[in-house]
C-alpha cells in the first residue's frame, strides 16, 4: 500500500533534485528520506528513481506517480482541513425527525441555540411519530429522533441511545361550556358518556387504554393527528378530547378549558440516536441542545 508520507517525499525529492535537498526541506536527515524511497519503490513494485553517480531522475513510474502525487496530496489536505471542520462543530450535518409537537415547542428553541454557537452546522427537519421515527433513526434516515413513549414499552429503544427530556402529561379538554368546565380536574370514567376526538395512533392507544382501565370504552366520534383540529372540534361542542401539555403550548385553545385527568396520564419525551452517532460532534451538540430547551 502506498502510504501518503512517502508520497510527500517522493514529491519532494523531484522537485529539489537530491535526497539530501529533500531531507534539509523536510527537515529530517538523508537516510531517512532514502529509506522512505525504498519503501515507497517497494510498495510500487518498481523503482521510481535512477541514480547515476550524482545525478538522480525519475523512472517512468516516477514521473507517473509525481503527477498523481500532487492530486492526491491535495485531496488528502483538503479532506483532513474538512474533517477538523466537522469535529470543531465548524462545519457538519444533522438530520433531525420529531413528532409535531416537539417541532413546534422544543425544537426551535434548541435549533436556534445550535445555530447561535455553531453557525457553520446545516439541519433538516422532518416529522414522524414514533414508532416510525426511531425506525428512520435505524434505516439510517435521520441522525436524531425526538419521541415519546407511555409506560411499559422501554424495551422498543434498547438499541439506540436514550436521552430523557422531560416528562408530558395528558390534560383533558372539554368545551368552555361543558358541564365540567369549572371543575379543575376531573376522573376519566366522569366522561364516559361523552363522545370523544382521538389524536395520533399512540395516543390514541393511550386514550383506549386509560378508558378502559376506568371501565368504559371510549365512543371515538372524531380522529385527527392535527391539533388546532382537536381544539376546534372540542370548542364546537362535538367532544372531549385529551392532549399533551407540549402540544397545548403551541395551539390556541379559545372555547375549551383544559382540565386535570385523573388517574394522571404521562408520557416521557426523549431525544434517540444510535450509539456510533452519539460520537459525532454535531449529534452531541444537538442532543444537548434539546435537553437545555426541555428545562427551560
Amino acid at each position: 500500500m502506498i502510504e501518503a508520507r512517502h508520497l510527500r517525499v517522493l514529491r519532494t525529492v523531484a522537485a529539489t533534485g537530491s535526497f539530501s535537498a529533500a531531507a534539509r526541506e523536510l527537515g529530517c536527515t538523508q537516510p531517512a528520506v532514502s529509506q522512505q524511497m525504498k519503501a515507497l519503490e517497494s510498495s510500487a513494485g518498481t523503482p521510481l528513481i535512477v541514480r547515476t553517480g550524482r545525478e538522480m531522475r525519475l523512472t517512468q513510474a516516477g514521473e507517473v506517480l509525481v503527477r498523481h502525487a500532487t492530486g492526491i496530496l491535495a485531496g488528502l489536505t483538503a479532506a483532513e482541513e474538512e474533517i477538523a471542520a466537522i469535529a470543531g462543530l465548524r462545519a457538519g450535518r444533522v438530520r433531525l425527525v420529531s413528532f409535531p409537537s416537539g417541532s413546534s415547542t422544543l425544537v426551535p428553541t434548541a435549533l436556534a441555540a445550535l445555530r447561535a454557537a455553531h453557525p457553520g452546522t446545516r439541519v433538516s427537519l422532518v416529522e414522524a411519530e414514533p414508532p416510525s421515527s426511531a425506525q428512520m433513526l435505524r434505516d439510517g434516515d435521520c441522525d436524531v429522533a425526538l419521541a415519546f413513549r407511555y409506560g411499559g414499552s422501554a424495551a422498543e429503544w434498547d438499541d439506540l441511545i436514550v436521552r430523557p427530556l422531560l416528562v408530558d402529561r395528558l390534560v383533558g379538554l372539554v368545551p368552555e361550556d361543558h358541564r365540567l368546565a369549572e371543575a379543575g380536574t376531573v376522573a376519566i370514567g366522569d366522561l364516559a358518556a361523552e363522545p370523544w376526538i382521538a389524536g395520533c395512533p399512540r395516543c390514541r392507544k393511550q386514550l383506549v387504554d386509560a378508558c378502559e382501565e376506568a371501565g368504559f370504552t371510549p365512543r371515538i366520534d372524531f380522529a385527527t393527528d392535527d391539533y388546532p383540529a382537536v381544539i376546534g372540534l372540542v370548542a364546537a361542542g362535538l367532544g372531549v378530547a385529551v392532549l399533551p401539555e407540549l402540544a397545548m403550548e403551541s395551539v390556541r385553545s379559545e372555547g375549551v378549558r383544559a382540565l386535570t385527568v385523573e388517574p394522571s396520564v404521562q408520557r416521557e419525551i426523549v431525544a434517540l440516536t444510535l450509539p456510533d452517532l452519539a460520537q459525532v460532534p454535531t449529534v452531541a451538540a444537538t442532543l444537548d441542545q434539546l435537553v437545555l430547551a426541555a428545562a427551560r
